[in-house]
């Protein structure tokens, strides 16, 4: 591979990394997400801080906008935990 073929790509690299996130499925019930993923823990969502919540912390099933998701989904999303979560 020659340095032009190597710089051609730089463009290509750029768009794959600015990819948006894969999607995960929402729900604003606990219990159609269980439904939705029977073997993985649901989690709350808030999706302006791409933040989780468990079940137990002060800000589950409560903050504005969020909803319901499973856990793996959001963090193959590129979600993170919350502060504090084990």
């Amino acid at each position: 591979m020659n340095v032009r073929s190597i710089i051609g790509l730089a463009p290509l690299a750029l768009a794959i990394a600015d990819a948006p996130a894969t999607s995960v499925a929402t729900f604003q019930k606990e219990r159609e997400a269980e439904q939705h993923c029977p073997t993985d823990l649901v989690v709350w969502l808030d999706p302006p801080t791409r933040t989780y919540f468990y079940r137990g912390q002060a800000r589950y099933g409560s903050t504005k906008g969020g909803a319901f998701v499973c856990r793996t989904e959001a963090d193959h999303a590129g979600m993170r935990k919350s502060r504090g979560s084990q």
